[in-house]
This record gives structure tokens, C-alpha cells and sequence, in this order.
């Protein structure tokens, strides 16, 4: 019955949030249409970027975070961060660690490596 499925982000400046999905986190930018909308293949699942209004964006936006899981948290934070991206927190380690970012419009993003299986 379904083809796909997206997670929808907001974002306040589309150029912007595309080059930080495709060229810092390194996912590829299926399609851009109109700057309307724009489609990044993300590992599992579709992100489409949306506008939505300038900063701050609305409070709905924020009732979501994205995990990306990494097989290596050091080398994947160190490689974000020489790409520009601040991380909020120090890793946590709780059987997992984890590292907490933003996307451009404060969107929360975080890496997660798991210890097991």
C-alpha cells in the first residue's frame, strides 16, 4: 500500500538546511522541487525539507529528534565537527553513548552508538 515514507523538517532557509543534509551530514539529495520541497535519502528513512517561515520556527517543529547510528561516535563526531557542527552535550554513556547537535533551525539531531548486537 505505501511506496515510502518522509519525516518532514521545517526549516527556515531551504539552500541552507539542503547543503548542511547533503554536504556536513554527507546524505543524498534526491530532489529539490521548486525549493518547496526538497527529498534527502537519510539511511532507513526520507527527510523532506519544507519551509517554514523564518526563525524561530514554529513550536511543532521541535516535538521530534532525528538519531543517526554510527558504528564509531568518536571518529563520526570528529568528522561532523571539522564539517562545523556544535555539539550540545558530551557524550553520555549508558550502554549506548550518544552526542547531541542541531540542524541549521535548532532542529535536534543526535549520534547514538549502540554496544550491542
Amino acid at each position: 500500500m505505501f511506496k515510502t515514507a518522509n519525516v518532514t523538517i521545517m526549516v527556515s532557509d531551504m539552500d541552507r538546511s539542503i547543503a548542511f543534509y547533503r554536504d556536513v551530514l554527507g546524505m543524498k539529495l534526491l530532489g529539490n522541487y521548486g525549493g518547496e520541497f526538497a527529498e534527502i535519502d537519510a539511511p532507513g528513512v526520507r527527510f523532506g525539507l519544507h519551509p517554514g517561515g523564518k526563525l524561530p520556527l514554529k513550536e511543532h517543529s521541535r516535538h521530534m529528534s532525528i538519531g543517526l547510528r554510527v558504528d564509531d561516535l568518536d571518529a563520526a563526531k570528529k568528522t561532523l565537527e571539522e564539517r562545523g557542527v556544535k555539539f550540545v552535550k558530551a557524550p553520555r554513556d549508558e550502554g549506548l553513548r550518544l552526542a547531541y547537535f542541531t540542524d541549521p533551525d535548532g532542529n535536534p539531531m543526535y549520534l547514538v552508538e549502540v554496544k550491542w548486537g
